[in-house]
Order: C-alpha cells, then structure tokens, then sequence
C-alpha cells in the first residue's frame, strides 16, 4: 500500500523540508497569553506559542515522516464535522462555525434513513433500539438507502466555514464518523452484526455491502477535499471491547481488510493523509491497520502503546501516552517532570518511529514543558 509521500507528492514533501529547518528555539516561544479554546468541557485550552512555523506544518511533518520541529499534539490539529452530513447531525458531533442549538440536540435520521436518539448524560447518540432494519444481510441492497450527494449543499457550507476551515494554522482533519463495522452495527445492530461477519451465509453480502460503502466514502472524502481542503481523513470504525477486539485477525483480514484498503488508496490518491479513530483493546490486531495503510492510529490508553511503537513504529505512526495519567499530576511540577521524561524516552526516535501526543486533557504545565524540551531537542 502506498502512502501518502510516495511518488507525485515531491513538491508538498519538498516545501515541507524547508519549512523544516532546523531554527533555534527562543524563549520568546513561551511568551504567548493566548489560547485555543478547550478541545472538551472540563479540558483545559492549550496555548498559541509563537511557533517559528505554523502547527500544520509541523504536524505534516511527521506524517510525511520527516522530523517536525516540536512534538505535534491533538492542539495542535483542527477537527471539521460538517453539518451538511446527516450523520454529523443526529450523533451530535457537528463542529463547525455554526455549531448545534440546544433544540438540534435530539438525533433523527442519519443518510442512511437510520433512527438515532441522542442521550444527554452520554453526550452522544445511539440507534434507536430493538428496531434493526436488516435481520439478514442479504437484504441489505433492497433495504439500505443511499444518500444522494449532489443534495448537500457543499458550496454553501464551504462559504460559511471560510474562516472555520483556516483552523488558526493548525492542521485541517475532516471526519466520517461510521465506518464499515459500525456501519453494520447501526443496520443489524451488535448482536447481530457481529454473528454475520462470521456467518457463511453473509458474509459474501457483508462484503458486497461494504464495497458499496467505501465508494459511498471515497466520493465524500474527494468533494470534502474539493470544497474544505482538508489534508487528512479520519474514519471512525471501533473493532474492539475494553478487553480484546471484536473479532480474529483472520476475520478482520477477509471481512474489512479489502474495502478500507480501497478507501485508503483512494484517499492517498488525492494527497490526503488517513487517520483510523478505531477503539478497543486493539494490541493483536495492529497488523491489520498496517496492511490497510492507514498512516496513523492514536489508539485508547489500555492498549500498551509503548509496545506497540517499539514493534511497530516506522509502519504505523501512533499516538503516545506520558508515564503517569495527566489526572495524577496534581502539580505543576509534577506535569513539566512527566513531558520531560516523555520527550527522553520518545523524542530521539521520531526520525525512524515518527510518533504524536494527542495530550487530551494534558494540563497546561505538560503542554508548555513538551513543546520546550522538545523543542530544543529538535532545533
């Protein structure tokens, strides 16, 4: 699987080289009082240093595996979800610059014609249940819909969002929220999804079905690219419980492997970077993301990430935790002592295992203490 700085991509690698050069760090970097606003109610912001380049390009850098000048954070990129997809609407994750109304917040029909509820002690939304639309996935073709994309008003949400979509420098990320498995989940529901992916009599259907799906998200990721500009493609689809995945490697292998792999090329096709948003204690199953060729997976905090980047770095670029829970570091001291040794222990090796800190939650003493320590590093 080629990626995305693989041949017909040398001007944008080029341009990031020299924007890359190696500057040295000042402490007027520090100096800034503002910040961005807070990726999560109860999270604290994250400061606007005077970077000596813009954040996108740094965290380009590392996904074009060349060595950024800091350690790119999860501030360090900027989330775009649309309202113009119905799925961003009813699961309540619109962000844009004209953001959900209280009275927006109750689900609805997703582009597939499928009920959600929104739940507001979760913050997010769920099918309607105990009335799934497929009980047999070879109904699939006569029963799920379609959406018709020339409907979505692209232009105009592309005028609205002009500003939105500059992100203050940082990197452009759009999102489709259900991929391939959760997509069947939505259609079957879990019980029922999870039986057809190893169901002889439906997988053929299944994989038929997700074939569909992929040329579904390959014609939004390209008219996302046309209108927003965006350089990389976040796709959610979780394969995993708090204690293992879902499935085999094996079944993962025939049953999602082919059509995300397509998805992938395509996206890399048209120079965008792949990000998998794919929950789960996913550890056994990281040489599947790998064969897809999706460039990077954050991957959630029970899965032992140090592992993973010293078994896997330099196939797959991954996001890496600190020593200690950003909770426990009551002090300031106590979170400019964790991102110090986090900067030790990982930073030499982003030039061959390129890695990032999504850093959610981080305390403001961590961000500060990584972006200076790696900072020079770097320079």
């Amino acid at each position: 699987m080629s990626r995305i700085d693989g041949g017909g991509r040398g001007r944008k690698r080029s341009a990031i080289r020299r924007a890359m050069e190696r500057i040295p760090f000042t402490s007027e970097e520090m100096s800034s009082d503002e910040f961005y606003p807070t990726m999560r109610a109860g999270f604290p912001g994250a400061r606007k240093y005077r970077w000596p380049v813009a954040p996108k390009d740094n965290y380009y850098a590392v996904f074009s595996r060349e060595t950024p000048l800091w350690i790119p954070t999860g501030s360090d990129r900027r989330m775009f979800a649309p309202r113009i997809d119905p799925d961003n609407l009813v699961r309540v994750q619109v962000s844009e610059a004209n953001p959900l109304k209280p009275e927006e917040m109750v689900g609805g029909k997703d582009k597939h014609g499928i009920e959600w509820v929104y739940i507001p002690v979760a913050g997010g939304s769920m099918v309607r249940p105990g009335k799934p639309l497929l009980e047999d996935a070879n109904d699939w073709e006569k029963l799920v819909q379609f959406p018709d994309l020339d409907t979505w008003d692209w232009e105009g949400s592309a005028a609205s969002n002009k500003a939105e979509l500059d992100g203050e420098g940082r990197a452009l990320s759009v999102t489709i929220l259900t991929g391939f498995f959760e997509r069947l989940i939505s259609l079957m529901d879990f019980d029922n999804a999870a039986v057809a992916m190893i169901d002889e009599d439906q997988k053929d259907a299944i994989k038929a079905l997700f074939e569909r799906l992929a040329d579904l998200y390959i014609d939004i990721m390209k008219r996302y690219k046309k209108h927003f500009g965006p350089r990389i493609l976040c796709v959610h689809d979780d394969w995993g419980s708090q204690r293992s995945p879902f499935f085999s490697l094996a079944t993962i292998r025939e049953m999602l492997v082919p059509a995300f792999s397509r998805l992938v090329q395509a996206t890399h096709e048209e120079g965008l970077f792949f990000d998998i948003h794919s929950c789960g204690k996913n550890e056994i199953i990281v040489p599947a993301y790998i064969e897809i060729g999706v460039d990077y997976w954050s991957g959630q905090s029970i899965n032992d990430r140090a592992m993973l980047h010293e078994k896997y770095g330099g196939k797959l670029i991954l996001g890496l935790d600190p020593d200690v829970p950003f909770a426990d570091m009551v002090t300031d001291e106590e979170a400019a002592a964790a991102a110090k040794r986090f900067v030790q222990k990982y930073g030499p090796s982003m030039e061959k295992k390129p890695f990032v800190c999504p850093a959610m939650g981080a305390p403001i003493a961590f961000l500060d203490a990584l972006y200076e320590e790696s900072r020079k590093l770097y320079s």
